[in-house]
């Protein structure tokens, strides 16, 4: 029987996808490229949100 699926609130601004590598264009030494990690202003790396209620009441 199938489970259920978990009712989360997705972040609208980054879908889920909470932190992203952006490649620099140039190279270590060892031949790997440089690149930088970041994470989503809204949620702050989380993937999700919560209610707004419970924002505004610092929960």
């Amino acid at each position: 029987m199938p489970q259920p699926a978990r009712n989360t609130r997705v972040c609208r601004d980054c879908d889920g996808f909470a932190m992203v590598a952006i490649t620099t264009g140039t190279r270590h030494a060892d031949g790997s490229r440089a690149t930088l990690r970041i994470t989503c202003p809204a949620c702050k790396g989380a993937g999700r949100t919560i209610p707004a209620a419970l924002h505004r009441i610092g929960r």
